[in-house]
């Protein structure tokens, strides 16, 4: 399908939880190492007060996690499309405007890539979501047009877009040897992607893959979203979520939110949020639980404890249950996680998913019994309520499951090659 010379372009897979950069090579695997020889880079951004200095990647868990003074930011990939994105932040000391935080660490992938690469990249094919926003294309547009325009600002001369389950599609393409409908099921962190497509050895060879796009869908809710529910529904009772108040009234959530959403676990230590708290402490009929979350406001460990129940929905994938070891904030406190609770809490996300996936067939005017194979990725695919909820439509399809992390890195390098040369 190509010559043998490396391709001129790269395809970067900027992920709410981690991003890839992918660069075609001769019998090579395309994904480059960014961090720590992985082909991951965490998408996380520390800023370290004490050293003036930001770092990504692990090294940005790391230096938080060892205590270091500084702004730890997460799912940096969920400003698109949010409000946040035209408004600014203080970090070191300086407003910076959020999109040259997104700069920053996009930056950072495009100069890891070209160091191990030895050239420099100027042309990229990034990787996006079906929607970065649900039901509403100008929001939509906009995020794209950003990410665009941040690409141009850091060196990129020609900037253009793949769908990230069309991606992984290709990745998957290259391994098959008849032809297959196929649903490709991108479980990322912010988002879920679907693409019906069709693939075959002979097509792969195609340079326009149009006709063999049936259809694509998406639905706003993905990793984060379950992380989400697994904190406020496993593990923020113990803070005060769903305390009563002496008018019988529950304890406001704001707070509990805010923790149990990566992006704005920062938004707990502001002056004002922690005179909200202090202001209802009184009120509440028992106040052990808010309490622990001064404690825990105190140590600023909002990030801790979102990692903490993070790597708890990845032991429930392979685990019944899972405790999580809360000694930080009170002797002998923890708590007990279930698979059995987690999927609980996630029926109505699965809900949306589903019907995600129904309408997209109906679009396609395709039946379940005619897609022949569901492919798996992303980070969050290996949930196995998620599995059966989507499997139990597609009887009859086989399940593969591709690389959770690299399918969509390799699927854009491919298709790098393919615009650039």
């Amino acid at each position: 399908m190509f010559h043998d010379t490396p391709a001129r372009a790269c395809g970067i897979d900027f992920g709410t939880s981690n991003s890839t950069v992918g660069w075609w090579r001769p019998d090579t695997d395309p994904l480059i190492a960014l961090e720590q020889g992985q082909p991951t880079l965490p998408s996380v951004v520390f800023f370290n007060h004490e050293e003036r200095r930001p770092v990504f990647g692990r090294q940005a868990l790391a230096e938080y996690l060892e205590g270091y003074e500084g702004r730890l930011m997460r799912s940096l990939k969920s400003l698109l499309g949010s409000k946040l994105l035209k408004s600014e932040t203080t970090v070191l000391g300086s407003a910076v405007p959020f999109k040259d935080i997104l700069g920053l660490f996009l930056g950072t992938l495009k100069q890891r890539a070209e160091a191990a690469a030895g050239q420099a990249f100027e042309e990229v094919v990034l990787g996006r979501p079906v929607f970065f926003v649900d039901d509403d294309e100008k929001a939509d547009r906009e995020a794209a047009d950003t990410l665009a325009a941040v690409a141009r600002k850091l060196g990129f001369r020609e900037v253009s877009f793949q769908f990230e389950p069309i991606a992984a599609a290709f990745d998957y393409e290259s391994r098959i040897e008849r032809e297959e409908r196929v649903l490709i099921v991108d479980i990322g962190g912010g988002t879920s992607d679907f693409s019906l497509v069709r693939l075959s050895p002979e097509r792969r060879r195609l340079d326009d893959r149009r006709d063999d796009v049936l259809a694509t869908g998406g639905v706003h809710v993905g990793g984060t979203d379950f992380d989400k529910q697994l904190s406020l529904h496993g593990v923020m009772p113990l803070f005060g979520y769903g305390s009563r108040m002496k008018s019988d009234a529950p304890m406001p959530t704001a707070s509990h939110l805010n923790l149990a959403t990566w992006h704005t676990i920062n938004a707990v230590y502001s002056a004002a949020s922690q005179r909200s708290l202090q202001s209802m402490r009184y009120d509440i009929v028992d106040p052990t639980g808010i309490d622990r979350l001064f404690r825990l406001i105190d140590q600023r460990a909002g990030h801790w404890l979102a990692m903490q129940v993070e790597d708890g929905k990845i032991a429930l994938t392979e685990a019944q249950a899972h405790r999580i070891d809360l000694q930080r904030i009170e002797p002998a406190l923890e708590v007990l996680l279930t698979r059995a609770t987690f999927e609980q809490t996630l029926a109505p996300l699965l809900a949306r998913i589903d019907a995600s996936i129904a309408e997209l067939l109906t679009r396609a005017g395709v039946l379940p019994d005619q897609v022949d194979t569901l492919f798996f990725t992303g980070g969050s695919s290996a949930i196995p309520a998620l599995r059966q909820q989507v499997a139990q439509r597609f009887a009859q399809a086989r399940q593969v499951e591709g690389n959770r992390f690299g399918s969509i890195g390799s699927g854009l390098a491919i298709e790098a090659k393919k615009r650039y040369g």
